[in-house]
């Protein structure tokens, strides 16, 4: 299983790309694949040939009026039953004893 985190949005679209970046939210709940949203970028839960798909459409959407696009990747592949997205924030919080912001 797959956690994978990435951030896309335009570079050639000035300042705020919040209208662009509203595409790829659209595309990643569709795709119904367990995910977090973040300030910085998402983090989404699967096989990798799933989730990387969902990174590939939604650059394909971008491209479509955005001539530069700068992508980051992370990726976490890990043998092993879904459920990480909330199993490894819980993890530290029983490690910390703290009640974390997520």
């Amino acid at each position: 299983m797959v956690l994978l985190e990435f951030s896309l949005y335009p570079t050639d679209k000035g300042e705020s790309v919040s209208e662009y970046v509203k595409r790829n939210l659209a595309i990643i709940d569709d795709s119904g694949l367990p995910y977090r949203l973040g300030p910085m970028g998402t983090c989404l839960e699967g096989e990798y040939d799933e989730v990387m798909a969902v990174v590939k459409r939604c650059r394909d959407a971008m491209a479509t009026d955005c001539r530069r696009i700068a992508i980051q990747i992370k990726i976490d592949d890990r043998e092993g039953p879904g459920g990480r997205l909330d199993s490894k924030v819980e993890t530290l919080r029983a490690k910390t004893g703290r009640s974390l912001r997520t």
